[in-house]
């Protein structure tokens, strides 16, 4: 992209372009457009809440009121105020707002970043699967005229792969039954001597390490990938695979290596939330990160009802730079982390 703003190094000035600015508006006017196609409502949630979903390996920005004894949270997705609404029978809904993940800061990733997140009313994941392939085209579609870098690719059909075929495929073995002791080898053996510190004895740790390292360069290399059925362990909030108890679902969609979204079949059970919330935690602890209190807000609307659904969040900032090219966030947005 070109434009007029990026041809001087003082810190106030916005480092993207103008015309990256103006495709900005035009996609975020098209991805409204979509989701108003699709019969769902648009919502607001609040920026800053006492509800945080608990992740091991996301820490969301901490806010404390000064006429509040509890902290509040900026969020590090949604989630928790859709849900809610979810179960106060809002229906299908979608929601384009600012996320919030301390310590994330690089290349690929900005402290602050725009986020796309919709639930499907009565929709399964592999049906948002469809849904977030369809979004995509018709920001093609919309966007023909400027002819951006790798419309090409992103136009094809998305592929589908699971979990253990992309492990499979390689480095050559499955790993949804492999034990620690399989997983270390396999860490040894594939990165060969690249992380000297003494291996993990967590199962997830070692997927993680695996997947970053072996897996997830390959994947949408020549068109967009979905990844799907996510080892239970790593099921975060979605269900549990009915046809295989070993998996959930759950998917993330690639472009030549990089993560655009993460979508889920929602659990919608309380009591699971909970011991989920108490195994993050207890993860959290172990990573030496503190426990964080959790959504009891967002539970409460489960324990009234939420409707089957599925969710998808969406990488707003990381789509543009897979549609255009630009190798950094900084690139396809004004003011990042350093200038903000």
């Amino acid at each position: 992209m070109t434009g007029e703003f990026p041809h001087e190094s003082q810190p106030w000035r916005p480092t993207c372009s103008v015309d990256m600015l103006k495709l900005r508006a035009r996609m975020l006017s098209e991805v409204r457009r979509f989701f108003a196609h699709y019969g769902y409502t648009e919502v607001e949630t609040p920026l800053l809440s006492h509800d945080v979903v608990v992740d091991a390996h996301l820490e969301p920005f901490t806010v404390n009121a000064d006429d509040d004894a509890e902290p509040m949270y900026l969020q590090t997705s949604p989630e928790a105020g859709m849900k809610r609404l979810l179960a106060a029978g809002s229906g299908s809904i979608f929601q384009i707002t600012r996320s919030f993940r301390l310590g994330e800061v690089g290349q690929r990733h900005n402290p602050e970043f725009t986020i796309v997140e919709w639930y499907g009313v009565g929709t399964t994941y592999r049906d948002q699967m469809e849904l977030t392939e369809a979004l995509v085209h018709w920001l093609l579609e919309s966007l023909t005229s400027l002819r951006l870098p790798n419309s090409t690719a992103m136009s094809q059909r998305f592929k589908q792969t699971t979990y253990d075929q992309a492990f499979h495929t390689a480095i050559g073995e499955s790993v949804l039954d492999a034990s620690l002791g399989d997983l270390q080898r396999l860490v040894a053996d594939q990165l060969d001597g690249l992380h000297n510190s003494p291996l993990s004895n967590d199962r997830d740790d070692l997927l993680n390490l695996l997947l970053a390292e072996c897996v997830e360069p390959k994947l949408g290399v020549e068109q967009p990938e979905f990844l799907y059925d996510y080892p239970i362990s790593q099921a975060a909030l979605a269900e549990q695979n009915p046809h295989d108890a070993r998996t959930a679902c759950r998917f993330e969609l690639y472009s030549n290596g990089i993560e655009l979204c993460n979508g889920y079949q929602e659990l919608v059970d309380p009591d699971e939330l909970q011991r989920r919330e108490a195994a993050q935690n207890t993860a959290r602890q172990a990573h030496a990160t503190a426990a964080l209190p959790g959504a009891a807000r967002m539970k409460a609307a489960m324990q009234s009802g939420l409707p089957k659904c599925s969710g998808v969040a969406l990488g707003f900032d990381r789509l543009l730079m897979c549609l255009t090219g630009a190798d950094s966030i900084a690139d396809v947005i004004p003011f990042p982390f350093d200038r903000a």
